[in-house]
């Protein structure tokens, strides 16, 4: 668009004079009130995209009260201060790494460390260990690559260690706690949200669930046709966006709504709350699949294959079947994986046969997004294909 300028951080350095250095330390730095003009809390902040791992990424509008609202929500949750020291290398441009990892610790006046990348598996371990950290957050499947690379040593340091932005699978919450001592909190949100919904806490935690609804957070569960437990999740809140910004229609508004009504999200999550007010997701709505007549989420068959193969990764779609509905395909590295093996892990889990896939693909690597989610539209692209 031509009317609009970007500005980029590396070029801003240079015109940083010394009379810009001396009115930040002798005026700014005191009187911050007045250094900062004054907005209006409900204008955009920031636009940010959805990771587009089931579609086109949609422009989600969060506004300066969204944001601020959702780190207080978090500060009235967990006890964090000055003396905390934050490791955040998740990407700035997901809500996850903006909102928890860079304007948490900013706002209560911790240290904050940013790293470049999530995927430096091997440095990332020595770095919380070289910088105390005291805070990390991270994806089920980053947090199993450092456990892999790290020691007691390098995490000794760590509070807390907060886990969202996918399932946190149990190998990996087991492998945390039986190496270094650390129990994984498990979170949960949405980009639309700024992003956290709930999140387990050390007063406050039941396994399997993603903890309770943060304060402020009113939650409806509708009911879907064909799931017997639990129901589709809206919810509203000072933290909840302004609205999309669609592909399709650039540059205008769509305030949120569903079919609880006007300022409420649909998150498109299926969940179950219980009657402790812990949230239980049983899945996204569009990755249930209608095996045989039967819902059949795959985010559960997932977690049959990593029952039996945890140390690979897995991920599954399905296809359209003239006999059945849709079939279940399941993407594994582990080249010795069975459907013997996995009805076997499925019987035990208490699942249904119906749940194990149809077939078995192996691949070398999964197709994965910046934000450490798997790409479900590659992996649909290579099915098609």
């Amino acid at each position: 668009m031509s009317n609009i300028d970007l500005l980029y951080l590396e070029d801003l350095r240079k015109r940083f004079t010394p009379f810009d250095k001396l009115w930040l330390m002798g005026f700014a730095l005191w009187f911050p009130e007045k250094a900062i003009p004054r907005v209006d809390p409900n204008a955009p902040a920031v636009v940010l995209f959805t990771s587009g791992s089931e579609g086109k990424p949609k422009g989600v509008v969060l506004s300066h009260r969204a944001l601020l609202a959702n780190v207080a929500q978090i500060m009235a949750s967990l006890e964090i201060d000055q003396r905390d020291s934050f490791f955040n290398c998740l990407p700035v441009f997901h809500s996850f790494g903006l909102t928890a990892g860079t304007l948490l610790p900013l706002i209560t006046g911790a240290k904050l460390m940013l790293y470049v990348s999530p995927l430096h598996f091997k440095v990332i371990p020595e770095m919380i260990r070289e910088k105390r950290s005291t805070i990390v957050f991270g994806t089920s499947t980053f947090l199993l690559h450092y456990a892999r690379h790290g020691t007691r040593e390098d995490f000794r340091s760590l509070r807390y260690v907060v886990a969202g932005a996918e399932k946190l699978a149990e190998p990996v919450r087991a492998m945390w706690l039986d190496q270094f001592g650390i129990e994984i909190m498990e979170g949960y949100g949405a980009t639309e949200t700024a992003p956290v919904l709930s999140v387990n806490l050390p007063t406050a935690k039941h396994a399997g669930s993603v903890g309770r609804l943060l304060p402020g957070i009113e939650a409806r569960v509708i009911p879907v046709p064909g799931i017997t437990e639990g129901g589709e999740l809206h919810v509203r809140g000072a933290n909840v966006m302004s609205g999309y910004y669609r592909y399709d229609a650039p540059g205008r508004l769509e305030p949120p709504e569903s079919e609880a009504g006007k300022g409420w999200y649909n998150t498109g999550d299926v969940v179950n709350i219980d009657p402790r007010g812990f949230v239980h997701i049983a899945g996204r709505l569009k990755r249930f699949a209608k095996v045989a007549g039967e819902m059949v989420s795959l985010e559960v068959v997932e977690s049959i294959a990593r029952a039996v193969s945890a140390e690979a990764m897995h991920a599954a779609t399905c296809v359209a079947d003239i006999s059945r509905g849709e079939s279940i395909i399941l993407y594994t590295t582990d080249s010795d994986l069975t459907r013997e093996q996995l009805t076997s892990a499925a019987r035990g889990m208490g699942y249904p046969e119906i749940a194990v896939p149809r077939r078995i693909r192996v691949v070398k690597t999964l197709p994965m997004l910046g934000t450490g989610k798997v790409d479900y539209v590659a992996l649909k692209a290579i099915e098609a294909a």
